[in-house]
C-alpha cells in the first residue's frame, strides 16, 4: 500500500503513455482537443504554376489541378496505399467529403502507387472520394516530404491548414474551420 501511494503519480503517468501508444486514435482525439487546427500559414499562396499539375482520374475524370482554383476550398491530399496513417484517416475523409462536398473540392492525389492497388483499395473500402494520379511534375512548395499531407487551400490557392500528419478529418474543430472560412 506504501508503494503505491509513494509511486501514484508514476503509475498513472505510466498508464496514459501504454493508452496512447496501443491506441493511436486516442492520441488523434487528443491532439485534436488541444491542438484542433494548424495555424493559417499567413501569406503563402500558391502559385498558379505549382498548382498546373496533370491529374489522372481513377474514380473520377482526368483534370488539371489548376481547375479548382477559383471555385471553392480545395482539400488537397497526398497519400499511399502503402501509409498505415493515409489508411488510418480515409473513414474521416470519407465522411468529411460525404457532408462537405457542396463546400469543398476535394483532391486526393496518390503518390508512389500503382493505379490496380488504389483501384483495388477504394472499391475494397466504398470510398467515393476523387482520387487522382499525377502524371507531371509536381512544384516542391506543393510537394510532400512526409505522408499523409494535407493542404486545405483558399479558392484564391492561398494555404489555410497544412497538415503533415494523419488527423481525424471529421471532427468538429474541421467542420467550425470549414464552416467559418466559406461563410
Amino acid at each position: 500500500m506504501k508503494f503505491l501511494r509513494q509511486n501514484f503519480f508514476y503509475i498513472i503517468a505510466a498508464a496514459v503513455i501504454a493508452v496512447l501508444y496501443l491506441f493511436p486514435s486516442v492520441k488523434l482525439k487528443i491532439k485534436d482537443l488541444f491542438f484542433p487546427v494548424a495555424a493559417i500559414e499567413n501569406a503563402i499562396t500558391l502559385q498558379d504554376s505549382d498548382l498546373d499539375v496533370q491529374l489522372k482520374g481513377i474514380n473520377v475524370a482526368s483534370t488539371n489541378l489548376k481547375n479548382f482554383k477559383g471555385n471553392k476550398l480545395i482539400f488537397l491530399n497526398f497519400w499511399g496505399t502503402w501509409c498505415p496513417p493515409c489508411r488510418e484517416e480515409w473513414p474521416t475523409i470519407q465522411k468529411l467529403y460525404e457532408t462537405k462536398k457542396d463546400k469543398v473540392d476535394f483532391v486526393l492525389i496518390a503518390m508512389q502507387d500503382e493505379e490496380a492497388a488504389v483501384v483495388k483499395f477504394l472499391k475494397e473500402n466504398n470510398y467515393t472520394v476523387p482520387v487522382y494520379i499525377a502524371q507531371s511534375p509536381i512544384s516542391n512548395n506543393v510537394l510532400p516530404k512526409v505522408f499523409p499531407t494535407t493542404f486545405l487551400l483558399d479558392k484564391n490557392g492561398r494555404i489555410l491548414l497544412k497538415e503533415d500528419a494523419s488527423k481525424d478529418w471529421n471532427s468538429k474543430s474541421v467542420h467550425d474551420f470549414i464552416d467559418n472560412v466559406t461563410k
